[in-house]
């Protein structure tokens, strides 16, 4: 039951914090619509800060497992790098949309929130981890260098096309970055 609840107010608070942002989210708002008592979220978190990072932690998982299910549907070789990419599509057009979620928090918090940064730093390294092992697990015929760069424009092609497709509100940056990769191929 605990564990529930404390999904329950993750999942509530990732919803608002998504749509609206860290900074303009309020914890009394996170409770209004959780429907708990204030000493409930208390109990299962000492602060905001603690909230945002079970939040991106949360986001991060999911996408992840998305991710990867999407690529693993796809042959072996460049189709699954092709997959990272096309991965944004459906993910652009859901309703709720709102970009990357690393990225809006990033933009909101003092830089000196080192829990917060580190929590998106991971994030990150984690993307860039596995995108170092899909390239060489589907390029085995390029050197360990190559697969590395290879590996790391897949990366920033990724961050460029998400962050460009929320901006835009359009598909074509991710679109773009599929083409561009296909140089690298």
């Amino acid at each position: 039951m605990k564990s529930d609840t404390r999904n329950h107010i993750i999942q509530t608070a990732s919803d608002l914090f998504y749509e609206k942002g860290y900074n303009l989210t309020g914890i009394n708002e996170i409770i209004a619509k959780a429907d708990i008592a204030k000493a409930t979220l208390y109990s299962h978190f000492k602060s905001k800060k603690e909230l945002a990072i079970a939040y991106l932690e949360a986001m991060d998982n999911e996408n992840r497992k998305n991710m990867e299910a999407f690529v693993q549907q796809r042959n072996a070789g460049n189709d699954r790098l092709r997959a990272v990419l096309a991965y944004l599509i459906p993910f652009f057009e859901q309703d709720n949309f709102n970009g990357c979620w690393c990225h809006r928090t990033i933009a909101e918090i003092p830089r000196n929130n080192k829990k917060i940064r580190a929590t998106i730093q991971n994030s990150k390294t984690f993307l860039l981890n596995y995108l170092i092992g899909l390239v060489a697990e589907n390029r085995n015929d390029l050197p360990k260098e190559e697969q590395n760069t290879l590996a790391r424009r897949l990366y920033l092609l990724y961050e460029g096309a998400l962050s460009e497709s929320h901006l835009h509100g359009k598909e074509w940056p991710i679109k773009e970055a599929i083409r561009m990769l296909e140089t690298f191929l």
